[in-house]
């Protein structure tokens, strides 16, 4: 298999990992149709061998049916798909018990594995091989003149970060990062120490996946979230899915895609590629399906839009429910339209504005299946529109998800049930973080609660996302670096400069339960804390204690780990965050250690900050939790008109222009985020294969190209630089035309640092303008 090499701008050679991302492969590449169900017998292979690797074969699924289903106080740590409702016994997935497999290993990463090793040595290993070493066990500090990283008790540590902060000659020198995996108390402490230190740089892994369904939804509706619930999905007459791989990302959406098949619910899979859950499913949990191989359907309509063509496609649906409103009065829901929203006028006079030839071209989909969809939509009396990454991470993507509400508001789909918006969170709590404070532009109200209720004077500018962030460390203007959670290297776009901000850092600081390349890539100064996992038993001076989590949906309820610590060293992430708050403040009012004595304190004071967390203690306690109110589910607009608002942006032109490519990032199914379980992507065929490029096959004719073929990938960005990778495989694979497909993190290498969105601010991880050739 080849390895990248550098990638290479017009203006000067940036660093490039040489390391080769993923584990060794076992054998040689291949890429096979794959034709069985998604989920089923070839999740439990997969899942077995997992099991095996990890020697989790009891233990494992022991631990994971009991504290997910006979406790029913535990969330997976992975994607943020809700819990079933009716007391589902196996509400597990194939990902979800990797992730959990992954976490409670067996294998140790301590002081006599990191004397082993050099920083330098580290750097030439794979991802997978850092994560597979197994459990931080207890904090570490880089020391450069060893080029080793050296134990530090838990006091030096906190210490350290504290003078370091102090020092600093203003608060915005520092940005907190958070992944999705931080619980709800968690976060509303981490963003109180930012605020208190006097600092809204809390950029988060929203900047960089759903920030333009946020924007998008708060302009329509005044709420930054979806309004449907799992109830609504169970009812609803059509369902359309768009920008979704929910086989790997929200596998437990199958069992939602399976039963609507099952009662007549019509279901259009929108994307540039036909994924296995947009086809059949065999449910793990139905053992007689499982026992007869009985594959349900899950899908009624594929349609496979261009890349970037989603709002054409949408634009091209609500054109053609208006022009059958000329003659079919209930084509429409007037009664809603003239009550409930502002703007229709000049929207129908866009709609009716643009030629279909154009809707067409943009889309890449021809009128006839557009007005298949299209009838679907007008002749079910309740819908969903269902979205994740595929629409968000463009240049236009609040465009896009304001688009999808318009459809919706045209036929009243809102307010009811079985309707409405239903944007899809791939990762476990990322909606509660920005939920509970983590928001680097945060309210005027919020802020004014946090001021009265914690006794600080916040500060009102905004702060920098993952973006600017990345920027600041570049140009010396930000100093550190926190990370809680997540592997911040690899995530972030334009992996040479994000590189080479993070060792622009005066301190860096990784809050972690594996070894990951965040931890090689540092400042001069460098911290490793190690923490508890959601699977393990978080034991404080109060007792037991549980965290809380918010799902896709806006359902919130507590998850209590049941593990024995994986080190007696390690700290929950409350009290790693208490212990940085008071060492850079040591005279702070806020009662930080009292705070993680019982998280049922935090939660009180989060109950006088919050929206919709009143009475959080007894709430979270009912079964399933409780669900945040949204007010647009009640018809209660939060926007400037009081109402619903259309919008009327125009088409974007997303057209490649000749010899170009549109590539979009993606992820493997044997992958969840940045980790790697293996090289394998059972569901597009692929085996022992991560450096490949998608494509269509007769744009892989017209550039001579044959199957395995190695080429180079060469990307222009917004201000003319380039960026490439050298000898990946080519693939063809079912693609419109004019579209390439590649995975993550890997190709973030191409995603330059100025290709977000002027919208969002999101990296344009989904639309990279691309040209594709042999190898040199």
């Amino acid at each position: 298999m080849t390895e990248r090499v550098d990638a290479v701008s017009t203006s000067e050679e940036r660093e490039q990992p040489t390391h080769r991302v993923g584990p060794v492969p076992e054998g040689e590449p291949s890429a096979r149709p794959y034709h069985h169900p998604a989920a089923g017998w070839g999740a439990a292979k997969s899942v077995g061998r997992v099991l095996a690797r990890e020697k989790q074969w009891v233990d494992g699924p022991r631990a994971i049916l009991r504290m997910n289903h006979e406790n029913r106080g535990f969330d997976c740590p992975g994607c943020a798909w809700p819990d079933d409702t009716k007391g589902l016994h196996l509400d597990i997935c194939e990902n979800g018990i990797k992730h959990v497999t992954w976490e409670m290993t067996r294998k140790r990463v301590g002081r006599e594995f990191f004397a082993a090793h050099t920083v330098t040595e580290l750097s030439s290993w794979s991802d997978f091989a850092l994560e597979d070493q197994g459990r931080l066990t207890e904090p570490m500090v880089y020391d450069p003149d060893t080029d080793h990283y050296v134990p530090i008790s838990w006091k030096d540590a906190f210490a350290l970060f504290g003078r370091v902060v102090r020092e600093l000659d203003s608060p915005d020198r520092a940005a907190y990062y958070t992944s999705g995996r931080l619980g709800n108390e968690a976060t509303f402490l981490y963003q109180l120490m930012a605020r208190e230190l006097g600092t809204n740089n809390l950029p988060d892994c929203s900047n960089m996946c759903h920030e333009a369904s946020g924007r998008a939804l708060t302009a329509s509706l005044g709420t930054g979230k979806g309004t449907v619930d799992l109830k609504d999905w169970e009812a609803t007459d059509a369902l359309f899915v768009m920008g979704v791989n929910a086989a790997s990302n929200a596998p437990r959406m199958l069992t939602a895609l399976a039963a609507a098949y099952d009662r007549g619910a019509q279901i259009v899979h929108i994307n540039p590629m036909v994924e296995a859950a947009a086809t059949r499913t065999i449910v793990p949990h139905d053992f007689t399906d499982m026992a007869l191989l009985k594959a349900t359907r899950t899908g009624t309509l594929n349609l496979q839009v261009r890349i970037g063509g989603d709002m054409a496609l949408l634009r091209g649906m609500a054109k053609a429910v208006l022009e059958q409103a000329r003659t079919d009065p209930k084509a429409l829901d007037q009664e809603f339209i003239d009550r409930h929203t502002t703007g229709f006028a000049a929207y129908r006079a866009v709609c009716e504005a643009t030629p279909w030839e154009e809707i067409e071209r943009q889309s890449g989909i021809a009128r006839a299946d557009i007005l298949k969809a299209a009838r679907i939509y007008g002749d079910a009396d309740r819908s969903i529109v269902s979205w994740c990454l595929g629409i968000s991470q463009h240049e236009h993507g609040v465009d896009t998800v304001r688009e999808i509400v318009n459809l919706l508001l045209l036929r009243g789909n809102l307010g009811r049930e079985g309707a409405g918006p239903s944007p899809v969170r791939g990762h476990s709590n990322v909606q509660g973080n920005r939920t509970c404070g983590v928001d680097h532009r945060p309210g005027g109200a919020f802020l004014d609660r946090l001021a009265e209720v914690c006794g600080i004077e916040p500060p009102r500018e905004h702060g920098l996302d993952t973006v600017g962030t990345v920027e600041a460390m570049h140009r010396g203007e930000v100093q550190v670096f926190v990370g809680m959670g997540g592997n911040f290297a690899m995530a972030a776009p334009d992996t040479p400069y994000t590189w080479a901000a993070l060792r622009n850092c005066a301190l860096t600081v990784q809050v972690s339960t594996k070894l990951n390349r965040s931890h090689l890539v540092h400042g001069k100064q460098a911290l490793i804390l190690p923490c508890l996992g959601r699977t393990e038993k978080d034991q404080q001076r109060g007792g037991v204690q549980s965290t809380s989590v918010e799902d896709s949906m806006s359902m919130v309820h507590l998850s209590v780990g049941m593990k024995r610590p994986a080190s007696p060293h390690l700290l929950s992430e409350p009290a790693v965050i208490a212990g940085l708050a008071r060492a850079a403040l040591p005279d702070s009012a806020t009662p930080w250690e009292w705070y993680v004595e019982d998280y049922d304190r935090i939660r009180d004071t989060m109950a006088q900050v919050l929206d919709g967390f009143e009475d959080f203690n007894r709430r979270v306690r009912l079964p399933l939790g409780f669900r945040i109110k949204q007010p647009a589910r009640e018809l209660v607009f939060r926007t400037p008109s009081g109402k619903a608002e259309f919008s009327t942006a125009p088409l974007p032109d997303v057209v490649p222009a000749p010899g170009t490519l549109a590539l979009g990032t993606l992820r493997s199914h044997d992958q969840w985020n940045t980790t790697l379980y293996s090289d394998n992507d059972r569901y597009r065929g692929i085996r022992n294969l991560r450096t490949l490029v998608f494509m269509n096959h007769d744009d892989m004719r017209d550039r001579g190209i044959a199957q395995f073929d190695p080429v180079d990938i060469t990307a222009t960005a917004k201000d003319g630089t380039t960026r490439a990778l050298r000898g990946y495989l080519a693939v063809p694979y079912g693609l419109p035309r004019g579209c390439a497909a590649g995975y993550m993190p890997e190709m973030n290498v191409l995603v330059a640092l100025c290709d977000y969105s002027v919208q969002s601010d999101q990296p344009l991880m989904k639309h990279l303008k691309v040209t594709i050739a042999p190898a040199g």
